[in-house]
């Protein structure tokens, strides 16, 4: 794998630990502003829409220059609203400021999603995206549960500040080690949109949305469900987190080996096990070493359906990936998004702290529906383009002189 992939996912370290440190951090910066958990949960949603907005708005922004200056535009802006997040007077501010850093979130993943896929062979193009992701999943194995320990003792404000550190390494690495990568010839914003008139393109998205949302649904409430529900001490949601970035790294790396072999089939397999973990984790919950082991096969599972999930729409975009590749990168935060606000309102209505589970369950069950949607109109359409090739004058002579 070239060093290049070493620089992605060094940025792509400093942005995975600052999507997902905020989860064991909520109870601290509910208390700092006054505000009830669900509320500070707007923090994690804010982020995800504003992944969901600034993906497609970043990527068309970034058309006319090339794709390694655009990367290192976006961790500036990464950079400038984790400092603001760490500074904010106020909730608005803070919330402000995750925006303004998730902003740079979905395009740096899909403009780093197809950087990554041309720096290799046709054959290994989920493994080099998985590898990118790497530094995303290692974050909650190193970033994130060290931004918790230290937010938990010290002040969340620091671990923002770290964070905002953290983008200026990635800043430096990619200035130093990714190539400038000629942008593809004859390839405009309309071929780009063109993109979204694919159903499949669409039905990968929306895999997207409600496979990786099935995650988000349980882990944005982890550190209120393990210390009510499980009895673990505060101090012991930065290991838990350990655990699931554990599962996390795992995952990734087996989804991108397996997805350059039988991606459907990948896809199949991690969402519907994925959909059964995430409702036995309503009853492990109450057991601390089974909710530990489930939140690892939490992390492992969700993140096995990236790497697949990423080529898909590359494939199925493929000639103008850029913008799609961006926006499915937003599909992933806008599962986020959705499923941290259902959670949000099933433990507002009372339904108790593992209801978020239920949902996480319902996403996931309904992401490998349409999986196996997205295969049977795949193999309908390529019926027809077979009776259609063998309809015409040289499919009928290829039948006659067979």
């Amino acid at each position: 794998m070239p060093l290049a992939l070493l620089a992605l996912a060094i940025g792509a370290f400093g942005i995975g630990t600052t999507e997902f440190v905020i989860m064991g951090l909520l109870p601290e910066v509910a208390g700092d502003f006054g505000v009830s958990i669900p509320t500070a949960g707007l923090l994690v949603t804010g982020y995800a829409l504003g992944v969901v907005i600034g993906a497609p708005l970043m990527t068309v922004l970034g058309t006319k220059i090339s794709r390694k200056r655009m990367l290192m535009l976006l961790m500036g802006l990464f950079i400038a609203g984790n400092l603001l997040s760490a500074v904010a007077p106020t909730f608005a501010i803070m919330l402000t400021g995750r925006v303004i850093a998730s902003l740079a979130h979905g395009a740096f993943f899909g403009i780093g999603s197809v950087v990554a896929a041309e720096l290799v062979a046709p054959d290994k193009k989920a493994g080099a995206i998985a590898m990118m992701f790497t530094g995303l999943t290692v974050a909650n194995v190193v970033g994130v549960p060290l931004g918790t320990l230290i937010g938990q003792n010290v002040g969340w404000r620091v671990t923002f500040g770290m964070v905002a550190a953290l983008g200026v390494v990635g800043l430096a690495g990619i200035a130093r080690l990714v190539p400038e990568v000629p942008r593809p010839e004859g390839v405009h914003l309309r071929h780009e949109l063109a993109a979204f008139k694919n159903a499949q393109v669409l039905l990968a998205m929306a895999m997207t949305v409600l496979g990786f949302g099935g995650v988000f649904a349980a882990i944005t409430y982890i550190a209120p469900m393990m210390t009510h529900i499980a009895g673990f001490a505060d101090g012991s949601v930065t290991w838990l987190l350990v655990l699931f970035g554990l599962g996390m790294v795992g995952g990734n790396l087996i989804g991108g080996k397996f997805a350059d072999r039988a991606l459907m089939p990948m896809l199949y397999v991690s969402l519907g096990a994925l959909a059964v973990v995430l409702a036995l984790f309503t009853l492990t919950a109450h057991n601390k070493i089974a909710a530990a082991v489930t939140i690892a096969l939490i992390g492992a599972l969700g993140f096995a359906t990236v790497p697949p999930l990423q080529k898909r729409v590359l494939d199925q975009a493929h000639g103008a990936p850029t913008l799609a590749s961006a926006v499915n990168i937003g599909a992933f935060n806008l599962g986020n998004a959705l499923s941290a606000w259902l959670g949000g309102i099933v433990i507002a209505a009372g339904f108790g702290y593992t209801a978020p589970n239920w949902v996480g369950a319902a996403l996931a069950a309904s992401a490998l529906v349409l999986a196996v949607l997205s295969a049977a109109l795949e193999r309908r359409d390529s019926g027809r383009s077979a009776v259609v090739a063998s309809g015409s004058p040289a499919g009928q002579r290829t039948a006659v002189h067979h």
